[in-house]
């Protein structure tokens, strides 16, 4: 699916999606096609659903978006690892 099409199908929504085809650019996670798993009008139940998919499936890409915005964008972020506390 389209974001453009997302946007119509699911009106002023919280949007959980796979994306299915993807690829990083200038920092940035260009999404081009993605699959809707579910649709939410609280942001809560979004994140709640989200933290669940990913438990679920580490290695897939997902991403809750409000359907609010006419473009979805991701900035990607060096990820700098998780220090234990001494």
């Amino acid at each position: 699916m389209k974001w453009s099409e997302a946007r119509i199908q699911f009106p002023n929504r919280w949007v959980l999606v796979e994306a299915i085809s993807a690829y990083s650019a200038n920092n940035m996670r260009n999404i081009e096609e993605f699959s809707v798993i579910n649709d939410y009008e609280d942001t809560k139940l979004a994140w709640d659903a989200y933290k669940k998919q990913h438990s679920s499936e580490p290695s897939r890409e997902y991403y809750i978006f409000h359907t609010v915005n006419e473009n979805i964008e991701v900035q990607e972020q060096a990820f700098i690892g998780i220090r234990g506390l001494r």
